[in-house]
């Protein structure tokens, strides 16, 4: 922890802008704007004079797009010296949103607190990168950012942000043609675009093109004037991707097992082995989520059991396919190799942080994901879980998958991961070697 013992005022001065990264109001951007090149979306109060927040938020955003190809390319021939800098460069904190940060569109008392504290308003006068992953699927990385900056009323950047379909970018180079489900409208193609994947088509596409594709459904009037024409009958579809929970359930799964069982991902075909379909990926696989309904509903990993149910029936063969978000490691991967990009633009140290520490509400994605990514052998450094109060758990009740730390709220996991890495750094620890937190039930036994 770099602090070397001393004490710094809590209200430091504002950080330089980083070059090359504009600042943009929350208030009146446009999500094309902040497509133009890497972006900070402000709050007005703080576009004349750059707030705690901005140093984290333009690094991150410089860092995620450093990891793709293009970028690396044009980074290779352009040698840089690491900022001077007071970020920390030896752990990191990763945030779920819903229940955690947010509840209900608002943001929680403590999620502001808990920010002031990350970027530089504690004891030690040291600020602590942080990014946020979520499930949540149909927006871009860039409305996520808008939505949060203007609810937490703080700067924040896209390159913060990894939802359940953010690991799909990386896949733009490697297939052509898709088909991408999900979502309301236009706005899965538009995410898939965003992310460089070069011919985007949509079950709209489809039914257009045939409409005696699905028998019970029949495009909107709207939904046919956005359909691009083409003949599907000429076509391979190289991959299919569901970015955001199914609005036609039954038209999506007739569409995507067309696919599954073609030859090649040419519709109107039949595989006689039944494994030459495109490969199938989803951006989460939640199977229930928490709606203003009493119970909660139906999600992606219950159309993800659905289509494997029906193709067993179908061919007698099990249906292959890949699943992102939490829990599912491909995203903690992602996260740490953005963290490890974080680390060597501003540190000039090319591994991850050797502790994230991450907060969530849920037991079954966020708790259960950060463990098993924490021992799997795909981790390069600890990855340490802590639960919330404040969202979908329930005190009293006895979580499937144990967290390393249970806490009121998030405020108070941010202390506690501070206060680990003190007593970590001064290597004090009492004489049961468990480590004393005022506010937390520790679970220690799994570090």
């Amino acid at each position: 922890m770099a602090t070397n013992g001393t004490q710094k005022d809590s209200l430091s001065p504002p950080p330089e802008v980083r070059r090359g990264v504009r600042r943009l109001s929350s208030m009146s951007t446009t999500f094309d704007e902040l497509s133009l090149g890497p972006s900070v979306v402000v709050p007005p109060e703080h576009l004349e004079r750059p707030s705690d927040a901005h140093e984290t938020a333009a690094a991150m955003e410089m860092a995620k797009r450093h990891l793709s190809k293009a970028a690396a390319e044009e980074l290779a021939s352009t040698p840089t010296t690491p900022p001077t800098t007071s970020t920390t460069d030896s752990y990191a904190f990763a945030f779920d949103i819903d229940g955690v940060l947010i509840r209900g569109g608002k943001p929680l008392p403590e999620a502001i607190e808990a920010m002031k504290v990350l970027n530089g308003q504690n004891q030690y006068g040291v600020k602590i990168p942080y990014i946020f992953l979520t499930n949540g699927g149909g927006k871009t990385e860039e409305e996520r950012c808008l939505d949060l900056s203007k609810q937490l009323q703080m700067e924040v950047s896209p390159g913060q942000f990894i939802c359940g379909h953010t690991p799909m970018r990386e896949m733009a180079e490697q297939y052509k043609t898709v088909l991408v489900v999900g979502g309301e409208g236009e706005k899965c193609r538009e995410v898939a675009e965003g992310y460089g994947f070069k011919d985007v088509c949509t079950p709209g596409d489809i039914i257009k093109d045939n409409t005696a594709t699905t028998p019970f459904r029949k495009l909107t009037q709207d939904e046919h004037d956005h359909s691009r024409q083409r003949n599907f009958g000429e076509t391979e579809i190289d991959a299919i991707f569901v970015f955001a929970d199914s609005r036609d359930w039954a038209g999506d799964q007739q569409i995507i097992l067309d696919l599954l069982m073609s030859k090649h991902g040419r519709l109107g075909t039949r595989s006689e082995t039944f494994d030459e379909g495109p490969p199938i990926f989803f951006s989460h696989n939640d199977m229930v989520w928490s709606t203003s309904h009493d119970q909660s509903r139906l999600g992606m990993g219950a159309l993800r059991a659905s289509l494997e149910s029906l193709f067993k029936a179908m061919t007698g063969k099990e249906m292959q396919s890949t699943a992102f978000g939490k829990p599912q490691i491909g995203t903690f991967q992602f996260a740490t190799r953005l963290l490890q990009q974080w680390r060597k633009d501003v540190h000039g140290i090319d591994k991850p942080p050797q502790t994230v520490y991450f907060v969530g509400d849920t037991p079954e994605s966020d708790v259960r994901g950060t463990n098993e990514f924490n021992d799997s052998p795909y981790s390069e450094n600890t990855w340490y879980s802590i639960l919330v109060r404040t969202g979908v758990f329930q005190e009293g009740t006895k979580p499937r998958f144990i967290p390393r730390a249970t806490v009121d709220n998030v405020l108070e996991a941010v202390r506690h991961g501070i206060r680990r890495e003190v007593i970590k750094a001064t290597k004090t620890q009492n004489v049961n070697g468990a480590i004393e937190d005022g506010g937390a039930i520790l679970e220690e036994e799994h570090a």
